[in-house]
This record gives structure tokens, C-alpha cells and sequence, in this order.
């Protein structure tokens, strides 16, 4: 099984290295690896090129956005099933992808989700949010829930048969695509229980709480644009969940 992993980056050559190297010192063989960079001015683009072909895609072109250029990496991808990685986060451990190979293998499932830790930007070994996703419930989205998008790998046919990342939004679209994947569509999913992902804290959509209120009305946006009907403390539990993540 081909597994595409997607890097977007867009001015960080702070990271992007640690990153990169995260994917390329995986044990899993079959890995097809794509990075999709917004036209750089930093110095980023001369890092990834400094790895050269073992970067087996990489397009380095205006975008209109985040998700605009996942988009890009999604059509570009040729493995079966696709996951994401973003610029500022590494894999857990050598034998990440290995993992969510196997589960996919060993459940047959439409897609896989695990568990995600937020660290520090200048120390990702010092923890600060722990995100333990728990086994899939669909009407767990009632309340809130949602995997951590990092860790969700998903077969391309899905994106084939019910679209990709809607770029009207501009930082629910993750939400709103796993929303219309699992809730809508039933897909199949499994629950990986072991971290998968560590994300460097500073999220676009928690910056101020002005982000973070906006974000909030395209979380409820998402059920809409999908003709789903959330129960009235859907949107406000969602936010809530996350306290829990720092215990």
C-alpha cells in the first residue's frame, strides 16, 4: 500500500527541515512524498530542494491558501491512501507510518485517526496538550468531538467521491471536510491508539480569541454547508473538549 504524506509550507524555513526529515526516516518502504510550498521568500525553498529526489513531488507556486494548496497536494498524490504533515509538526516515532499502514491492513477501513500532543515550538519534547481521541462514535460529532486532523489518513477514492478541502473556509475547513466524511457520509474509520503526531503549538485558528470566535462560527458553518442539523450546544462543546487535553 502507497501511502502520500503532504507537506504545506509557506516561509518557514525554521522547521520545515525537521519535518522533512520526520517523513524521510520512516521505516514504511512504500511512501510517496509530496510538498506543496506558497512561493516562498525565506530561504524554505532551498531547503527542500536540498534533498532532491527524495522528495518525489514538489511544486513551489502562488496558492490561495492553506487549503487551496492541500488541494493541490491531494491531486498531485498517486498513493492509496493520503495523510498530512504539516511544516511545523514531526511524526512521532521512525515507525509512525508503519502503524497506520497496518491498521489500515488490519481493520479494512476508509480511513484511520490516532492520537496528537502539542508541544512547545522551540522544544518538542516539552508537552503541552495531550489529545487522546478515543474509539469512533458517528454521533460523537453531536458533542463536540473530532480527531485530530494530522492524524487522519484517508483512502483517495474518498476525495474522488466526495470532493476535497472546501477553501471557503479559513480554519474549519478540516473540521468540516472529516464532518462531511464520517458524519455525512458514513465512511469507515478506525481508532489508532497511540500518538501519531506532535504538533508545535500556535494554531491559526486559537492566535487571538478573535480567531477563535470566528472559528467557532465556521465549525457550526460545517454542519450547515452540509445540510446537517447540529443540536444547539454542538458548537459551544467542541471548544470546551479541549480543556481536557491539558489535564
Amino acid at each position: 500500500m502507497k501511502i502520500s504524506i503532504i507537506t504545506i509550507v509557506y516561509n518557514n524555513r525554521e522547521t520545515i527541515a525537521d519535518a522533512i526529515e520526520s517523513v524521510l526516516e520512516q521505516t514504511y518502504p512504500d511512501i510517496e512524498y509530496i510538498v506543496i510550498d506558497g512561493l516562498s521568500t525565506d530561504g524554505t525553498v532551498d531547503v527542500v530542494r536540498s534533498y532532491g529526489s527524495r522528495i518525489a513531488k514538489f511544486v513551489s507556486e502562488k496558492d490561495k491558501g492553506l487549503y487551496d494548496a492541500i488541494n493541490k497536494g491531494i491531486g498531485l498524490a498517486t498513493g492509496e491512501v493520503v495523510g498530512l504533515l504539516h511544516s511545523d509538526d514531526i511524526f512521532y516515532s521512525k515507525d509512525t507510518v508503519a502503524g497506520i499502514a497496518a491498521a489500515f491492513k488490519a481493520h479494512n477501513t476508509d480511513s484511520i485517526y490516532g492520537d496528537l500532543l502539542y508541544v512547545q515550538k522551540e522544544d518538542t519534547s516539552r508537552i503541552v496538550r495531550n489529545w487522546v481521541s478515543g474509539a469512533y462514535c458517528r454521533d460523537n460529532f453531536l458533542y463536540g468531538w473530532m480527531p485530530p486532523h494530522p492524524s487522519f489518513y484517508v483512502k483517495k477514492e474518498c476525495y474522488r467521491k466526495f470532493g476535497l478541502f472546501n477553501t471557503g473556509f479559513k480554519s474549519a475547513a478540516d473540521y468540516e471536510l472529516m464532518l462531511r466524511f464520517l458524519f455525512k457520509h458514513n465512511i469507515t474509520t478506525a481508532y489508532l491508539p497511540e500518538i501519531l503526531v506532535r504538533m508545535r503549538v500556535g494554531g491559526k485558528s486559537n492566535v487571538t480569541l478573535k480567531n477563535r470566535i470566528r472559528a467557532n462560527q465556521e465549525d457550526y458553518n460545517a454542519w450547515v454547508v452540509n445540510g446537517l442539523k447540529p443540536r444547539f450546544y454542538t458548537r459551544y462543546l467542541k471548544p470546551l473538549r479541549k480543556l481536557t487535553q491539558f489535564l
